[in-house]
Formats: structure tokens, sequence, C-alpha cells
């Protein structure tokens, strides 16, 4: 169910059952650009919304976790929503989720979690006492999702769908350029090791240069064995992202690594980048291209 539309500064309050989805919400809202907020406490909706007003556009897009985790507080939270119905610079959404007493309960059972109202009791007992303190929240939303048959990248597409400009789900290629030397990027999920391609670090006028250079990246794509590992290399991926997108990932990191990540990591992270921006959101980065080492430094060693 679904009504209004999104104008102006947004304001989404991320609510519903434990157990609904609430944080695969607020991070498909968070990779939309929102910033996020977990557990705020409907008290401080009106000092946070002060700041929003200062803040300029710098805040125009929030999203707001609000949930029984706070029920000392919640009764606050209905004024809060009075109040925000008179303001005309913010259009609140209010963004329910639901899920029906067998599918609560299965989570439940399956992450061995207690409920936040039956710390000591059964599962279904919180259930049911939350069910009905939300039932006039329930009531005021905007949109409402029963998610007891939704996988988390059926939500997230669903969510993606609605509070999206575009009304496409973001899938974005980061492209980085990284040396081995300094260490593997944590973050990466795809990792490719370039180190088997001719050096332009043992050519005296390249090695202080960078792969952002064009002779030092007419350098690295002139050998077939570049030409070979590219065609290689785009064909695999042009398999593979349209399956990560369908999945539901938000991003994927394609980590190049050379030796010291300055010359051929960094010419190829920025081939495949322009290979693939002409059907993907791409962004490249060149982790270590400000650790090369100076003049003196190369010649004391």
């Amino acid at each position: 169910m679904s009504k209004g539309s999104v104008s102006g500064t947004q304001l989404v309050i991320i609510t519903g059952m434990s157990g609904a989805g609430k944080t695969v919400a607020i991070q498909s809202l968070e990779d939309l650009g929102f910033f996020c907020v977990d557990n705020l406490p409907p008290t401080l909706l009106p000092k946070f919304l002060e700041l929003m007003k200062e803040s300029g556009k710098k805040m125009n897009k929030v999203a707001l976790v609000m949930d029984l985790r706070g029920r000392e507080f919640f009764d606050h939270l209905f004024k809060a929503l009075d109040d925000l119905a008179e303001t005309a610079w913010v259009t609140p959404r209010i963004l329910f989720l639901d899920a029906d007493d067998s599918a609560l309960v299965r989570r439940y059972k399956e992450t061995r979690r207690t409920h936040p109202l039956a710390p000591s009791g059964l599962p279904l007992e919180g259930i049911s006492l939350e069910r009905n303190l939300l039932e006039e929240l329930k009531g005021r939303a905007q949109t409402i999702y029963n998610t007891s048959a939704l996988k988390p990248r059926e939500l997230r597409e669903k969510i993606l769908t609605e509070y999206s400009n575009n009304k496409k789900a973001i899938f974005t290629v980061n492209v980085m350029s990284f040396g081995f030397k300094h260490g593997l990027p944590i973050d990466a999920d795809l990792v490719f090791d370039v180190r088997f391609l001719p050096n332009p670090h043992y050519i005296e006028h390249m090695r202080h240069k960078t792969g952002l250079d064009e002779e030092v990246s007419g350098y690295v794509l002139k050998w077939n064995e570049t030409s070979k590992f590219l065609e290689k290399v785009t064909d695999l991926l042009s398999f593979m992202l349209p399956h990560y997108k369908r999945e539901g990932k938000a991003q994927l990191i394609i980590a190049i690594g050379c030796t010291g990540g300055q010359h051929r990591s960094v010419a190829l992270a920025e081939y495949i980048a322009n290979y693939f921006k002409k059907d993907y959101v791409t962004h490249v980065t060149h982790r270590d291209i400000e650790k090369r080492p100076s003049k003196i430094d190369t010649k004391q060693t």
C-alpha cells in the first residue's frame, strides 16, 4: 500500500514489527543517499528537525528508525508526527514493516534472539503485545510492506523502487587500484593481480609518473598479454555484473593490484571503469597512488 509522493526535504520514518526487516530498509535507504539514524528516541525528533532545517540541503534526505526499543519514549512519537504535519519544508512519510506472526516466530527461532517486549518469555507473547501497541501507528503509515514472503533482496528492491528518484535500483561499479606491498583492500569483492605484466617502474623516466599519465598507460596497454588479460576480464565481468545486480547488491568493488599501486593497476583500473561506464554507474579510485617514493628515496635505495 502506498500513498503520496516524495517532494522537497524527504523524511522517512521506518517503523513496524521487530523482525520484519527494518535493518534491510535503513540500509537500502542509505544506499540511496539518505542520512540514516537507527533507534532515534521520538523525544529527540523536534531537535533533529531543527538540525535538518539549519543544515539546508546537506540533510535533505533523512531516514529514521523508530521502534519499540525506545518504548519509554514512544508515546511522544504521535505528538511529533502531529507537529510534522504542520511543517511546510519537510515531506514526512512513514514506512511500516509488518509480517505474519508465524513468519516472525520463525525468524526469531532462526536467529535465536529474544523479542524486545518478551526477553524472558515466548516470542509470540512479545509479538502480540507489540502488534497492539503499533496498531495506531500502522494506521498513519503511507507505505506498508508485509515481508512474510519477501526475501531481503526482494524487500530491498521494493524500497529502492519506492524511494529512488529515478525509480530504478542503483547498482554501482567501483574499480580500485592498489599495491600489494601496502596490503589487500579489505572491502574488495573481486581482486585481480596484474603483477605479471611488464612494469614501468623499471624504466627510469616513467618511475615517478603514474598510470594516469598517457605515456605510462600507453606502455602498460601496448603489450599482447595486457590486451589478452583485458579481453578475458571484461568478458568475465560482463557476465557477472548483471547477476550481482539481479541479486540486489548495491555496489561491486573490483580491485586491481600491482606491486606498488601506481603504474599497472592504475592504468588498468581506469580502462575497466571506462569500459563499463556506458552500462553502469562507475567510480574509480586509486588507493595507493600517493604512496610512491620520492626521487631522493629511490636513489638512496
